[in-house]
């Protein structure tokens, strides 16, 4: 591996969090394995049955509770705090762990679950506790009805002008937990390789896309992940961007 690197683009999937008790969702057992996606995770299944949706949601925000950061987790907001260039975090879980780690300016492409979005005027709002089927926005004087604030299937990921001008000027590129089957994230890959990062893949297994990367490693995030971090922040000739 080269040992200079000065932007870092890292894109997290939900490994990184499984070992924190978070639930993934493709592997056998996962969420979607329990649930139908056009039931709970569409804008038509809201408009059908806010009520299913809402206390779905309402379950997997209440199991955040005990839900805490990880050796991962930690390992990524040391690389962000002790690193001389410039660390981009994107990440495509709704928790809340990065951040709880001491990772700042996390960009979560697909929202974050302890948030609520008003479906009329747009206001996001902290959002800890249950939302009901008819839960109102006070932005707008009850006009519009809150949803979680989580980029459901059909809709547009957030952010993804930023993503990508951050990742045109990436010269290393990790992806962490991630199935590397769900787009646009899992194209993030062959784009960094265009502009000539290295890539690497951390990951439990190997993921659909693992024979696009540099270099892979695979083991359980808790392991892996500080192992990575610990060999780029001791790197020879790792140097201050100009």
């Amino acid at each position: 591996m080269a040992p200079k690197f000065q932007r870092i683009v890292v894109l997290t999937g939900a490994g990184v969090s499984a070992e924190s008790g978070v639930a993934t969702f493709r592997d056998p057992g996962g969420v979607w394995a329990k649930y139908d996606i056009e039931d709970v995770a569409t804008p038509e299944a809201f408009a059908r049955n806010p009520k299913l949706v809402q206390s779905f949601y309402n379950e997997r925000r209440a199991r955040l509770v005990t839900a805490s950061a990880n050796a991962a987790h930690h390992a990524l907001a040391r690389l962000q705090r002790d690193h001389p260039g410039q660390v981009t975090i994107v990440t495509q879980n709704v928790d809340h762990l990065h951040e709880d780690a001491g990772t700042s300016d996390v960009i979560h492409m697909h929202g974050q679950l302890r948030q609520s979005l008003c479906t009329r005027c747009g206001a996001r709002a902290a959002c800890t506790d249950d939302l009901g089927p008819q839960a109102v926005c006070g932005s707008c004087n009850g006009f519009g009805t809150l949803r979680p604030d989580v980029v459901w299937f059909g809709e547009m990921p957030y952010q993804l002008d930023t993503i990508y001008e951050r990742m045109s000027d990436a010269d290393l590129f990790v992806s962490i937990g991630t199935s590397g089957n769900v787009y646009p994230a899992a194209g993030f890959v062959a784009g960094a390789r265009e502009v000539g990062a290295w890539t690497v893949e951390l990951n439990l297994e190997p993921s659909e896309g693992a024979r696009l990367f540099d270099e892979v490693r695979h083991g359980p995030a808790t392991v892996v992940v500080p192992a990575f971090v610990d060999e780029l922040l001791n790197a020879k000739g790792l140097t201050r961007q100009a």
